[in-house]
């Protein structure tokens, strides 16, 4: 893999191993968005306030999770469903809705996807009880389901090829900042009014991003209208689950979220009890770590450049190992210090590998990044309900020690893909061509 984006708009995969080709921009993306551009800034603003709408609501139980357990007399695990339901939910429909995209447009889509996700959301604080709270967020979890596959499916449609990175790495970043503003809003409101209201707050919080959203995504330039066929579909989606490449990237955007998904489903639990005995208000607030991911994210495509994507995935694997450790100490200052670390190389890896999806794919763009997002979804679920298990049988080393688990895999699968590439450069065929 080269050691930089080149602007290429072509991905060729070799024997399951990366090699770019690299040809000069064609006048077709000449005529897309590049950086600086009004265009270019409105889609920016448009899909980074779709992307605070998508964690605010996907996460929004998260930080009231022992809050939801007191009130309900439910354990961690039970409680945690509330999360995994919503992921699930987006993980099932993911496939099925960017498909979708191709035939009415990823705008229209991502549009009716956050609109009704929104409504639902004025709902849930309604919930009479777990089983009723669990069934609304898969719903909504599922009409969230239309939105990210459609977005990045949309960038690598409308922005240049050379941009791509950031441009994807501002949605991310729009992703974390709202996790963030999602998780410490509820926080503090349910501390004064309890844990509905503050799934009310969050509603319509993602009411707003709704409606900016809307006002401010340009019409899409270079989409053409497709027939859904099922058939062509399965075809499509067996050809890029055939891809090497592509399963190992699907592969590691699972596992970076498994750990994800774990630290912070069960993060809250910790906070909240022996030695740190922090309130509700506080335990949301820790959630501002999360502007380090929306820094991390946003510069992605420059570590890319100096680092190359392997290199790029190896620190954020790095970073996010060191995390773990920190936080097994019972010092506040070093759990949060591990937060960070743990925020900021998830969000890198995310962006690397979600980008890397969005170039590698030539056709059927829009399928290929929703496999990416079923398994990075499905990651989430399961690393949320095992990392919740784990705590309630062993504590929060036992989350730790699954983060790690799944930190050593994603290792093991880039480091796989680096030998490859060398012993693809290193072969005769690849001497003579130079």
């Amino acid at each position: 893999m080269p050691p930089a984006d080149t602007g290429a708009s072509v991905v060729t995969v070799r024997s399951g191993a990366t090699a770019l080709s690299s040809p000069a921009p064609s006048s077709a993306d000449d005529n897309k968005l590049v950086p600086g551009g009004p265009g270019y800034r409105r889609t920016s603003l448009a899909l980074f306030a779709a992307g605070v709408a998508t964690f605010a609501l996907l996460y929004s139980t998260q930080a009231l999770l022992p809050a939801i357990s007191d009130d309900l007399g439910v354990t961690p695990d039970q409680a945690s469903w509330t999360v995994s339901a919503a992921t699930g939910g987006l993980a099932v429909a993911v496939v099925p809705l960017s498909a979708l995209s191709e035939r009415y447009g990823r705008r229209a889509m991502m549009t009716a996807s956050l609109c009704v996700a929104a409504l639902v959301a004025l709902l849930v604080p309604f919930a009479p009880d777990l089983g009723w709270l669990v069934a609304l967020r898969a719903v909504q979890g599922a009409a969230l389901a239309g939105l990210p596959a459609s977005a990045m499916a949309y960038l690598a449609e409308e922005v240049r090829a050379k941009a791509l990175v950031g441009a994807i790495g501002l949605f991310v970043a729009g992703n974390s900042l709202g996790g963030m503003s999602g998780r410490i809003l509820a926080g503090w409101v349910a501390q004064a009014w309890g844990w509905r209201a503050g799934l009310g707050a969050v509603g319509i919080l993602a009411v707003v991003c709704a409606v900016a959203f809307r006002l401010l995504i340009p019409k899409a330039r270079h989409f053409t209208p497709a027939t859904v066929s099922p058939r062509a579909l399965a075809r499509t989606v067996g050809g890029h689950l055939a891809d090497p490449l592509l399963r190992r990237l699907y592969a590691i955007g699972a596992l970076f979220m498994t750990v994800f998904g774990a630290v912070y489903t069960v993060i809250g639990y910790r906070l909240a009890a022996e030695p740190f005995n922090l309130p509700q208000g506080v335990v949301g607030s820790i959630f501002l770590v999360y502007l380090v991911g929306t820094v991390s994210s946003a510069a992605a495509g420059k570590l890319v450049g100096r680092l190359g994507r392997r290199g790029a995935l190896y620190l954020a694997m790095g970073t996010t190992t060191l995390g773990l450790l920190l936080s097994l100490t019972d010092s506040l200052t070093a759990v949060l210090l591990g937060l960070v670390l743990i925020t900021a190389g998830f969000f890198a890896g995310h962006a690397v590998a979600s980008s890397s999806v969005s170039r590698t794919a030539k056709t059927g763009r829009a399928q290929a990044s929703a496999l990416y997002q079923t398994a990075y979804y499905l990651g989430s679920s399961v690393g949320g309900t095992l990392g919740a298990l784990a705590f309630r049988s062993a504590g929060w080393d036992g989350t730790v020690v699954l983060g790690f688990l799944a930190m050593l895999a994603a290792a093991s699968i880039t480091l796989y893909a680096t030998r490859r590439a060398l012993v693809e450069r290193r072969s005769p065929a690849a001497v003579a061509r130079r």
